[in-house]
């Protein structure tokens, strides 16, 4: 989808649906006002779920975006078509209409799509009930390629209903890259796995995801508070030889896998030990986000060249901005911040990629 094909898609009046984590839906918005600080919330369709008045087209907003990715808007979607149902109304012709005669026309042929669909409360039919509707009109109308793992470009819908009152369709498209995720909602899914530690494992795969990281082949990882060892399993399975570091005990799954190292120890007496350097160093401590920055920062000499770095960063409920500020500031004495989300498996935290400067400076 072209920019002009978006841009014959937006009416006079911007509507865009945002989406972040609850709890930091403040700071989100203040994201957007930072970009369109015309921008007013018009509903609110769940918890972390806003429809938004804008003054940017969701082309400007999306380039404004792209150019500083925001932390904690997690999800961005178009609305470029409202309908609303009579009671009674068959949904699914009219909504069939209303796709092929405003929202798939404008896609690009040639680049696959998918429909992506939220649903809210008070309303009978699912998700994939309104994608398969409008994927069967996009292919056999439009000829267009469907592609649900790796689409181009998305058909977003939200379908909300007061309770009672038959339900409101808000469509739009997009490319997916300005979406800020490829998921509905940024809602990043795994399945779970056989032998899965912890949760915590989604973290590092969706940070993995969402930033693009690449991992050695058979490269060495550092793993600091490694304890139980979600984030070392995931390691291994990416056939990396982790250095496990904790005080406590690593899940017995571990114990037999000569490809991991266990350090009992805190991360300062190992440091304090000479340990040689890591293509990968992560960390997902729970402790004070500028003593993990400082921390970060004297194993930044640990770290090759080609490396990069992955931490959380705890958010606590007073002085979040602030304390995101000294963190980063902490963290630029040895890294780029290359990236910075709250993540959909985050909670009241961030994730941090990290990439070496040639160039620190000598203060931390």
């Amino acid at each position: 989808m072209s920019d002009a094909a978006l841009g014959a898609l937006e009416a006079q009046a911007y509507q865009h649906l945002i989406s972040a984590d609850e709890g930091s839906l403040d700071l989100a918005l203040k994201e957007l006002y930072a970009v369109d600080g015309k921008a007013t919330v018009g509903l609110e369709f769940a918890p972390g779920v806003l429809l938004i008045n804008g003054s940017l087209s969701f082309a400007d907003l999306a380039a404004a975006w792209a150019e500083k990715p925001p932390i904690f808007v997690r999800h961005v979607a178009p609305v470029q078509s409202v309908l609303t149902l009579d009671e009674g109304a068959d949904w699914r012709s009219l909504v069939a209409l209303v796709a092929a005669e405003e929202i798939l026309p404008h896609l690009d042929p040639s680049m696959p799509f998918s429909v992506q669909s939220r649903i809210f409360p008070h309303v009978a039919f699912k998700p994939f009930e309104v994608n398969q509707l409008i994927a069967q009109v996009g292919v056999e109308q439009f000829g267009l390629t469907l592609d649900v793992r790796q689409p181009e470009q998305v058909i977003s819908v939200a379908v909300r209903s007061e309770a009672g009152e038959p339900p409101t369709f808000y469509l739009g498209a997009s490319p997916t890259a300005h979406n800020l995720s490829d998921w509905a909602g940024g809602m990043r899914r795994f399945a779970r796995e056989e032998g899965q530690i912890s949760r915590a494992e989604f973290k590092l795969l969706e940070a993995i995801d969402i930033f693009g990281l690449e991992l050695p082949a058979r490269g060495t990882a550092l793993d600091l508070g490694a304890a139980p060892g979600g984030w070392t399993r995931v390691l291994r399975n990416f056939e990396q030889y982790v250095t496990a570091v904790d005080p406590g005990d690593l899940d017995p799954r571990l114990a037999s896998d000569r490809g991991v190292r266990h350090k009992r120890m805190t991360a300062e007496t190992y440091l304090d030990s000479g340990p040689d350097p890591f293509d990968i160093i992560v960390n997902d401590m729970r402790m004070d986000g500028r003593d993990s920055a400082r921390l970060m920062t004297s194993y930044a000499r640990l770290l090759y060249p080609h490396g990069w770095a992955l931490m959380t960063l705890k958010l606590p409920e007073l002085k979040r901005e602030s304390i995101l500020e000294h963190t980063f500031a902490i963290l630029r004495n040895r890294y780029t911040i290359a990236g910075a989300r709250q993540l959909f498996h985050n909670r009241s935290e961030i994730t941090i990629y990290l990439r070496p400067l040639k160039n620190p400076s000598a203060s931390t």
